[in-house]
């Protein structure tokens, strides 16, 4: 049974209760604009590199790790109580974007696959990725074409894929709108026979995804073509899109089965309060979620990408440099975090050392702080730069997962431990 615990890392966290603020997306008419490989061109006031969100978060886990599908209906009640903090666009029927991290369904995806002929290897010998297709059938066979080669090359076998069943009859019929649902795909990955331990197959895979984006990035020269890797990994897996909360649930066709379970769900609703919504900036990302803004997001993608210059890994070795660059340009901040933690997971940090690092507590003149956290915290500002928000951010890996607050504390959260072993 996958243990999953817990973890804290600045004190408590929570959702707040505040008023519903909404204001209507810019939506329409922005295709003339010209896209980047995540979004919309800078165009007159805009700047994609000022992506920001307010949002809704919340998580619920079973501490002892056993897994159920009312983990998952219980998920998508939190996330549609949830909508009060998610914005509706012009259109009453699209939403900024909301969507949910689970663990691996196992039971669900072993049956799914036996349908097809594809016995699945035990759970941790194999890995799910979920994909945005492009609509184009040619340009679909294309890139599938690129992740099972790029799959031979890194070792992984490609035991195959599946199409997502969806139902988009809630979804927005407006003619752009409709135009970029992509086609939802999943890929089944098998496990190499030289790899020992399930972190080091997470690694593996790290590499895969991003050896596979880096070639379709080089090859349509940073234009967007509707291809993007939602998740992919032996432990979790992503449903999201621009949707409005309770649409999440209505078009997933596989998260209202109850075969789908898991021991923990992050769920999501988007408010883009400076952005452009679109299916790929939704959240979860494939480790957190989050309510705020990383207002010193220009400096920390910067720092990230000078590193690239000096920093080593016994564990990536060579491979290191498949791994530039850390975060596209054009992405938000949600997203370029998301890829600083994954990094920082990949490289051998712990899930909550990774994040103590990158959100910091106020520890400078903190005389209530014990003194070897403080110590803790002096001596990894000289690594690390502060994410700073404010922002409120759940995280996971699959077998842990937290809730913290940036130092401001300026997007409460809260939470709860109930008598049936849960975490809310």
């Amino acid at each position: 049974m996958t243990e999953v615990t817990p973890s804290a890392t600045n004190g408590p966290a929570a959702q707040t209760k505040a008023p519903a603020v909404k204001n209507p997306s810019i939506a329409t008419g922005l295709t003339r604009i010209g896209r980047t490989p995540t979004g919309f061109a800078a165009h007159g006031l805009y700047d994609p590199r000022n992506e920001h969100d307010a949002c809704g978060v919340g998580f619920i886990v079973n501490m002892k790790g056993v897994k159920s599908h009312q983990i998952v209906t219980d998920g998508l009640a939190v996330l549609e109580n949830l909508t009060h903090r998610g914005a509706v666009g012009a259109d009453p029927l699209m939403g900024d974007g909301a969507g949910v991290l689970v663990q691996l369904p196992d039971r669900f995806f072993r049956e799914e696959m036996a349908s097809q002929g594809v016995e699945l290897p035990k759970p941790g010998h194999y890995a799910v990725g979920h994909v945005f297709m492009p609509r184009d059938p040619q340009l679909q066979a294309h890139i599938e074409g690129i992740i099972a080669e790029v799959a031979q090359l890194e070792g992984q076998p490609l035991l195959g894929f599946r199409d997502v069943p969806v139902d988009n009859s809630s979804l927005s019929k407006a003619p752009d709108i409709a135009a970029s649902e992509p086609v939802q795909r999943q890929v089944f990955l098998g496990r190499g026979a030289e790899i020992e331990s399930d972190d080091d197959y997470e690694r593996r895979l790290y590499i895969l995804r991003k050896v596979i984006s880096g070639r379709i990035h080089e090859e349509t020269k940073g234009v967007d073509n509707g291809f993007y890797v939602v998740s992919m990994s032996s432990r979790t897996i992503v449903y999201k899109g621009m949707f409005l909360a309770y649409q999440v649930g209505a078009y997933y066709k596989d998260l209202t089965d109850p075969r789908f379970e898991t021991a923990l769900i992050l769920v999501h609703q988007r408010f883009s309060t400076n952005t452009f919504p679109s299916w790929k900036l939704a959240h979860p990302y494939r480790m957190v979620a989050h309510n705020g803004e990383i207002n010193t997001l220009r400096g920390n993608v910067n720092w990230m990408a000078a590193r690239q210059a000096s920093v080593d890994s016994e564990l990536f070795g060579n491979d290191i440099s498949k791994l530039w660059p850390i975060s596209y340009e054009g992405q938000s901040d949600t997203a370029c975090f998301d890829n600083a933690l994954e990094f920082l997971t990949q490289g051998g940090y712990s899930l909550a050392h990774a994040m103590m690092m990158l959100i910091p507590e106020a520890w400078a003149g903190n005389k209530l702080m014990d003194q070897d956290r403080k110590a803790f915290y002096e001596y990894h500002a000289a690594l690390m730069e502060p994410w700073d928000g404010p922002a409120a951010v759940a995280f996971t890996d699959g077998r842990q997962i937290g809730a913290t607050l940036d130092r401001n504390g300026l997007r409460p959260a809260r939470y709860i431990v109930t008598d049936d072993d849960r975490v809310i």
